[in-house]
């Protein structure tokens, strides 16, 4: 067991809209060891990335609503620091990749206006000088196989493809040398051999700084290979959480067991199958398990109260009453 670093307790956020108030995050639980690397996945929807904002304190206030629940970083409750206070965390120790590079840069400046300002704020102790500001930002640059860094910094954002944007994204959320970094879809809109690249990149760079990770996505794919323990969210609460090889050769969740059945298979073996039903509506969730009306074990006690996490094998637990015993 390491330092723990982050633990999310009964988290719920509710969102209030024109038609009433979404009930969006139910008691999101989720803790983390310095160094490691965590999978949060779940269905488009689910409340990953309300998750990952509430912890960084970055959710719009209003509509947004942070009803209950801590979020301690290093033993410091984050939802209730003083502005002051989130602001050194955002500067030096929590930094995120945000799912959408075209909108996570401003495309009236430039890459190095950008860059070279996200590494001031983040190294404001320091004290740097302008040359030495640029130098790190071309060094950034490098770090992330992209070519020519001097002539990029001086681009704008629409003069450079998605997989470039997305690397210049990683680059400055890297500069900032956090403790933490939660990437948040990092290669939605990239092609598939991008992707490939952009994660092995942020893998080897992640490794190489020793950085404690958060992978936000909805590919199992990327769980299994780049994370350590996962976390599988539905409907706004966590449902299962293994180590990631117990949790492929083990999933015990209905959820979990039909997210797996979803994958399609390689071989062309078998037709991959989905899960019958929708995600509830957040105006009028259900009441219980949040799956239940999805789900083919359904019990009464599932419609009546919400399951705990039961412990169900070293470090693996899982909230539904087939568990119980």
């Amino acid at each position: 067991m390491g330092t723990k670093l982050l633990e999310i307790k009964d988290l719920k956020v509710h969102f209030d809209v024109y038609g009433g108030t979404l009930k969006v995050l139910n008691g999101v639980n989720l803790k983390m060891d310095e160094g490691e690397k965590v999978g949060l996945v779940g269905e488009t929807g689910c409340g990953k990335t309300t998750t990952a904002k509430s912890i960084l304190k970055i959710l719009p206030i209003p509509p947004g609503r942070i009803i209950g629940g801590e979020a301690l970083f290093k033993g410091n409750d984050i939802l209730r620091m003083r502005e002051s206070d989130i602001r050194e965390i955002h500067a030096h120790e929590i930094s995120m990749i945000f799912q959408d590079p075209t909108a996570s840069l401003n495309p009236v400046f430039t890459i190095g206006t950008q860059l070279i300002e996200a590494i001031k704020y983040s190294n404001l102790r320091e004290g740097l000088s302008k040359k030495e500001k640029k130098a790190r930002a071309i060094q950034a640059l490098k770090d992330v196989a992209l070519p020519d860094p001097e002539r990029i910094l001086e681009n704008y954002p629409i003069q450079l493809s998605g997989g470039m944007r997305q690397r210049i994204c990683i680059a400055m959320a890297l500069a900032a040398r956090s403790k933490l970094l939660i990437a948040d879809e990092p290669t939605t809109s990239l092609d598939v051999t991008i992707q490939d690249q952009v994660l092995r990149l942020l893998g080897a760079l992640v490794k190489e700084k020793d950085t404690s990770t958060i992978f936000i996505t909805h590919s199992l794919g990327i769980v299994r290979e780049w994370t350590q323990r996962v976390y599988v969210m539905y409907a706004g609460g966590m449902v299962e959480t293994a180590r990631t090889d117990d949790l492929f050769d083990s999933p015990l969740h209905p959820y979990t067991q039909g997210l797996m059945n979803a994958i399609p298979k390689l071989t062309g073996e078998g037709i991959a199958l989905g899960i019958e039903g929708r995600i509830p509506d957040y105006l009028n969730p259900p009441t219980g398990c949040r799956f239940h009306t999805r789900c083919q074990h359904v019990m009464d006690v599932c419609k009546k109260k919400q399951p705990p996490f039961f412990l169900t094998g070293k470090d693996h637990q899982v909230a539904c009453y087939l568990y119980k015993e």
